[in-house]
């Protein structure tokens, strides 16, 4: 038997090397105004900002930023997607957002509280989790 090799994984940190790179990488528009979509599942939180017309202008979720498995579905991995996006939006120069939510997930609060933690305005926030009216078929009676 050989020896026995341990690898170590770093508990809940950002992986500061994909944080920098995808700070690197954000487009050096001027847009005053936009629309943070947020969307918050059981299994991960993906943040986009566009600008009025819908157009994406920075993304990130908690899969890019170096965060697997159930971690991904934390709160703290969406606030920490969050504080990057608004990262991208200071430096884009965004001043003020209307935030759009969806999903049920456990980052939905904290990926805006990280957001708006970045000191940008923020002027409307609407659930728009879709909802089944009637949902889908319900299953045959079992018989026994």
């Amino acid at each position: 038997m050989g020896k026995k090799r341990i690898i170590r994984k770093s508990g809940g940190t950002v992986d500061q090397g994909l944080k920098s790179r995808s700070l690197a990488r954000v487009a050096k528009k001027n847009v005053a105004a936009g629309t943070l979509h947020i969307h918050a599942t059981y299994n991960n939180t993906k943040v986009m900002l566009a600008d009025k017309n819908g157009n994406a202008i920075a993304w990130s979720s908690s899969g890019a930023l170096g965060f697997s498995g159930a971690k991904k579905g934390t709160p703290f991995a969406a606030a920490k997607v969050g504080e990057l996006v608004g990262d991208k939006a200071a430096i884009i120069g965004v001043k003020e957002v209307d935030v759009v939510i969806r999903g049920v997930g456990a980052g939905r609060e904290s990926a805006l509280r990280g957001f708006a933690g970045k000191g940008i305005d923020v002027t409307r926030i609407a659930d728009d989790t879709p909802i089944p009216h009637n949902g889908p078929r319900p299953p045959k009676p079992r018989r026994v």
